[in-house]
């Protein structure tokens, strides 16, 4: 089985133009060629496009890619390991970006009380007030746009790193049970449910469970909720969202 450039371009996302230059540097050479001379790519030079996507992603200038690719003495398998790796140090810092992002929308407003040096070790370059303007025009009359404003007021740096520290701990515990196939209706998938809506309660302000209900609306009608756990395990938003629905009804 061959394919023609057009065909992969679309496979893997990018454009001819791209597979192009990707030859002239011989950086992924088509194996073969058509009749009439056209590029024609096997399976072997497929793995070879995922693989230097993946460095790309990564952030690897070509010439690094190429350095990796080609070195005779490579295991296939340690670049996966390598990418693993580097993936899943990628993964953790957007957590943890995205984690401050959620915790900004829910709690409404929040009246953090950090000094700039301390704001960026904490948030980094994520600034935790971006949707200030957006929460108040929502919810900036209700009560739990008010409790969660008084509370953040009052939390020092060390109160903002252990919150983030229990939301990353709750997100892997979730990441596993759906990667060991747990249904949102099952007690697990449940049980952490209500341990995020006793999160935000302790953090922020009183979620009742019709008041989470509607947080998980949001997870899966709200791109920016969806694209937060999306980027932590894929079909994490419709699962969380399964789960703390089947967690209120239990609880109903």
């Amino acid at each position: 089985m061959s394919y023609s450039v057009g065909q992969v371009a679309g496979f893997a996302g990018v454009t001819v133009r791209t597979l192009h230059h990707y030859d002239e540097i011989g950086l992924l050479s088509p194996s073969g060629r058509s009749h009439a001379g056209h590029r024609r790519y096997d399976d072997a030079d497929l793995e070879r496009l995922q693989q230097i996507l993946f460095y790309r992603e990564l952030g690897f200038p070509l010439e690094e890619v190429a350095a990796l690719l080609d070195d005779p003495d490579a295991d296939p398998q340690e670049h996966l390991r390598r990418q693993h790796r580097l993936l899943t140090a990628r993964i953790a810092d957007l957590e943890k970006m995205a984690a401050a992002v959620e915790h900004a929308m829910e709690a409404r407003k929040m009246g953090i009380n950090l000094t700039p040096e301390e704001r960026f070790e904490v948030f980094g370059d994520h600034d935790p007030e971006q949707y200030t303007e957006e929460v108040e025009q929502r919810w900036g009359d209700t009560d739990a746009y008010r409790e969660s404003q008084r509370r953040a007021a009052r939390y020092t740096k060390a109160d903002w790193e252990r919150m983030q520290a229990e939301a990353a701990d709750w997100a892997g515990r979730y990441q596993e049970l759906m990667a060991e196939g747990e249904p949102p209706t099952g007690e697990r998938a449940m049980d952490l449910a209500e341990e995020h809506r006793l999160h935000i309660g302790g953090w922020f302000y009183e979620c009742g469970h019709e008041m989470h209900r509607c947080l998980g609306e949001m997870y899966v009608s709200d791109e920016r909720f969806t694209a937060h756990y999306e980027a932590m395990r894929p079909g994490m938003a419709a699962h969380l969202h399964a789960a703390i629905v089947a967690n209120a009804a239990r609880h109903g």
